[in-house]
């Protein structure tokens, strides 16, 4: 039976004659995938083409697996070069979703995150736009655009569920860069209702006011469990502010905004985990020490809310903020000193460890110590094998 050829083969089959070698087959193969557009195809027949030159087998011509010790170096080489080049050609097709798919594999972002950056909100989104916000948030393209292109288009409520969901799948980075963002929105958002909430009472309102200059007028703001924004947007936005640093300009707004947390009836103050079950109390401890104010006073906070935990589990949450805290200050030492009695035998392969904490700060002593108390010979082993080795 025979099978009639396809449009792109009688394209091909027309630009060779009988005396066509192999890489003229494979010319014309490449000529008329480029001319069809069809950039999937063209990957694969760039990966035929690398393999047929190495001699080995053609089938699954993508595939990274069974390629001799020999050819790997080469054939990987080939791999990036068609990915890069194929990614190429879908951008100026504007197909970005799949031109992602290809530099993502390849480990090449900034391409895509440039053509990201450039895209502006436009006054009706369209899927064209829907597209690259896709893949800028959901894909991981640049999440922080995403999320500016999110906040713009659906609003702070979709802005702050999505934040909670991805956060774990973001860098420190991008944790910092998303917390600003939310953090200056909810905070004009803020201000705003505070301006309109005084001027229908008469007030004359500083139209610059901040915050903390806005709520010292009289107690009636927050009378009788009254509230001027989303309460449980504010929850989720100061905890993310945890993400920021010195230096932001977004972690004085946030500490403002814990500020009018804390004054709002107890009922729209929701608890979260230990130590952050007093929730913006804690907030404004940790944030003020992020800035640089007496962040050894914050954690002796910390350390007292650590001793009156009575379940071993809230003590280690407590220890855990302590430790990030202490890192993030310059009081690493004594955060690990003192939280060593509640984390010392904390070993999880894929997360803390107390011992692997101890020999990349150096404190091996420490370690040792820890060992001795607990009896843990494999613990105390490390700490004396590791400083015999770095005496050595």
């Amino acid at each position: 039976m025979t099978i009639a050829s396809t449009t792109k083969i009688d394209s091909i089959t027309e630009r060779l004659d009988n005396s066509a070698d192999t890489e003229q087959v494979f010319d014309a193969i490449e000529d008329v995938l480029l001319h069809e557009k069809d950039f999937h195809r063209l990957f694969d027949a760039k990966l035929i083409r690398t393999r047929h030159q190495l001699g080995l087998p053609l089938s699954e011509p993508t595939s990274l697996d069974n390629i001799p010790s020999e050819h790997q170096s080469r054939f990987r080489e080939a791999y990036v070069e068609a990915a890069r080049t194929v990614g190429l050609l879908l951008l100026e097709n504007d197909q970005l979703t799949d031109a992602w798919a290809y530099f993502r594999t390849i480990g090449e972002p900034d391409l895509i995150r440039e053509v990201i950056d450039k895209v502006s909100v436009p006054q009706d989104p369209d899927e064209s736009f829907d597209e690259v916000m896709n893949v800028a948030l959901y894909e991981g393209a640049h999440m922080v655009k995403g999320l500016e292109f999110l906040l713009k288009t659906h609003g702070t409520c979709n802005s702050v569920t999505t934040l909670s969901q991805l956060q774990q799948q973001m860098t420190f980075e991008e944790r910092r860069q998303s917390a600003a963002l939310l953090v200056r929105q909810i905070y004009s958002d803020l201000q705003h209702s505070l301006k309109s909430d005084l001027e229908s009472r008469n007030s004359t309102v500083d139209g610059s006011a901040s915050i903390r200059e806005l709520m010292s007028g009289p107690d009636v703001l927050l009378a009788e469990g009254n509230y001027h924004i989303d309460v449980s947007h504010l929850h989720s936005i100061v905890g993310f502010a945890r993400s920021l640093t010195e230096g932001d300009p977004e972690l004085e707004l946030a500490i403002e905004l814990c500020e009018y947390g804390n004054q709002l009836s107890e009922s729209l103050q929701y608890p979260g985990n230990p130590p952050f079950d007093r929730y913006y109390e804690a907030h404004l401890h940790f944030l003020n020490a992020l800035t640089g104010r007496k962040p050894e006073d914050a954690l002796e906070w910390f350390f007292q809310r650590m001793d009156d935990e009575t379940e071993d589990g809230g003590k280690r949450l407590v220890a855990f903020v302590i430790l990030d805290l202490g890192q993030r200050t310059g009081q690493e030492d004594t955060a690990m000193v003192r939280t060593a009695s509640v984390l010392a035998n904390v070993e999880d392969p894929g997360g803390f460890s107390f011992t692997s904490l101890c020999v990349e700060q150096d404190r091996l002593e420490l370690l040792e110590e820890t060992a001795r108390t607990r009896d843990d010979v494999i613990a105390w082993a490390t700490a004396r094998l590791t400083a015999s080795s770095e005496n050595s």
